[in-house]
């Protein structure tokens, strides 16, 4: 990421893209700074020359952060509420294959603790460089994958398979056909494959119409953008109709209590004394008020 951050932040603006899951930003620190064109980037790294993870936010969304969690160099999330609907963005980078097994673990735990502190009804979008590869076809795991993934499954992509298991998950890229140059993520040399994945709730898999590879947008060495397009669906909540409303206030205008008096007594047969039955004189003064004083509209306020 050092001296790629404008970069980065053309590449979105260009590419319309919202947010943004980055990894091994190799940038030390817990911050939040611009990276230009109207982009924010929140990182977190404790060393300059391996490792960090960051959310980069368009500046319209950074108002809608309610919380950041910077849980390692390798695992950072933010919580957004947008329209009413809580948005947990989640950025990882797994160990590399030839990293120490209890490294591995040890991002794994950290991953699942994320998960487990997120509210079952809360949308969760996660980012990552997993570092493995799911492997094409779905047979077995059709619960949390589809089959267009590239190539043959290692043991690394076996744990973002089992991640996905166990939190209800889909794996996003998988599900929708593509030609390969546009669901390889990384190359290097004569190597391509599939490291990067976004996941979601299965339950929201819905909201997401396309995930693809963007081509031609290197700004990190040999990894490729992954990008999707999610619509949130917010539940509108009906308004409660309210009551019209007597304007009984106007009776303190001698005017309006004199007409009303007369159309009362009028309504009542002329009688001095009311009626015994005192819900049907109830009814006849509720009645003569809307007639004689009239009724609010019943909108609020902020509707007119």
């Amino acid at each position: 990421m050092t001296g790629k951050g404008r970069e980065l932040a053309d590449v979105m603006e260009r590419r319309k893209v919202d947010i943004l899951c980055v990894q091994e930003t190799r940038w030390k620190g817990s911050k939040a700074r611009s990276i230009g064109a109207g982009f924010k980037l929140f990182y977190y790294g404790v060393d300059s020359k391996r490792n960090g993870v960051g959310v980069v936010l368009k500046e319209e969304f950074v108002r809608n952060v309610l919380e950041v969690k910077r849980v390692s160099d390798r695992v950072m999330s933010l919580k957004l509420e947008i329209e009413g609907v809580m948005l947990n963005v989640v950025s990882g980078y797994a160990p590399q294959v030839g990293c120490e097994l209890e490294e591995k673990e040890r991002f794994w735990s950290e991953l699942d603790e994320v998960m487990e502190s997120i509210p079952t009804g809360e949308r969760v979008v996660i980012g990552a460089d997993f570092n493995g590869h799911v492997g094409e076809g779905n047979t077995g795991d059709e619960e949390v994958m589809g089959k267009f993934g590239v190539k043959e499954r290692n043991l690394e992509g076996q744990m973002v398979v089992d991640f996905a298991k166990r939190m209800d998950m889909g794996v996003v890229n998988t599900y929708f056909q593509k030609r390969e140059e546009h669901r390889v993520t990384y190359k290097s040399g004569g190597r391509s494959t599939q490291v990067d994945y976004i996941l979601c709730r299965r339950g929201n898999l819905k909201e997401i119409s396309d995930c693809k590879v963007v081509v031609g947008e290197s700004v990190a060495r040999q990894h490729r953008m992954v990008v999707c397009r999610m619509t949130l669906m917010v539940c509108k909540t009906k308004r409660s109709k309210i009551e019209k409303k007597t304007k009984w206030w106007k009776l303190k205008k001698e005017e309006c209590c004199e007409e009303f008096r007369q159309k009362l007594r009028q309504a009542l047969g002329g009688q001095v004394v009311l009626p015994d039955d005192w819900e049907t004189t109830a009814e006849v003064i509720r009645e003569t008020g809307r007639k004689v004083l009239g009724v609010s509209s019943g909108r609020r306020k902020e509707d007119k």
